[in-house]
């Protein structure tokens, strides 16, 4: 065999054994995308209208993900779709909420849709203690106590009668 015979198996093993390493390193980096929570169908949603009871919202949509604690009479359909990069935590990039309102009849009065952009994150446990009293600035702190002294002249324990001197 000559020697550039030989170069060719050589090459074309080194050419999978990079392709076989470099695949799952780049298809590892590759986003992960999870939904979670209720999955929306569009024909479903079509059919809900104003005037329809909870039996038959609850007929076409099922259970609702959760419901208003003041009357119950609200109920919301809650979908999230979270992406994963590697190993970072999972960010939530859409979110789809379906709140349908009832009326004292409990009859469907509004069906409204909210998307990511219509929340606001609140979170309930800071683990930071809050602290009383003012927020001051640097300057704030320096030049607040200005005319905080006592005289030399009003008496008391500095310059009064029976005073330090």
């Amino acid at each position: 065999m000559t020697p550039s015979r030989l170069r060719r198996p050589v090459r074309s093993l080194l050419t999978a054994a990079c392709l076989s390493l470099a695949i799952p390193a780049l298809t590892a980096c590759s986003p992960v995308v999870v939904d979670r929570g209720y999955i929306f169908d569009a024909k479903d949603l079509d059919k809900l209208q104003a005037g329809a009871s909870k039996e038959q919202v609850r007929t076409i949509m099922g259970s609702p993900s959760t419901v208003s604690t003041v009357d119950g009479e609200a109920w919301y359909y809650i979908s999230s779709k979270f992406e994963t990069v590697a190993f970072y935590r999972p960010e939530e990039i859409e979110r789809t909420v379906a709140a349908v309102y009832f009326d004292k009849t409990e009859a469907v009065q509004q069906v409204a849709y909210y998307g990511l952009e219509d929340g606001q994150i609140v979170n309930f446990v800071d683990r930071k203690t809050p602290t009383r009293g003012k927020e001051l600035t640097i300057l704030g702190q320096l030049f607040g106590n200005l005319g905080r002294f006592n005289n030399q002249t009003s008496g008391g324990p500095a310059g009064g009668p029976g005073g330090g001197r």
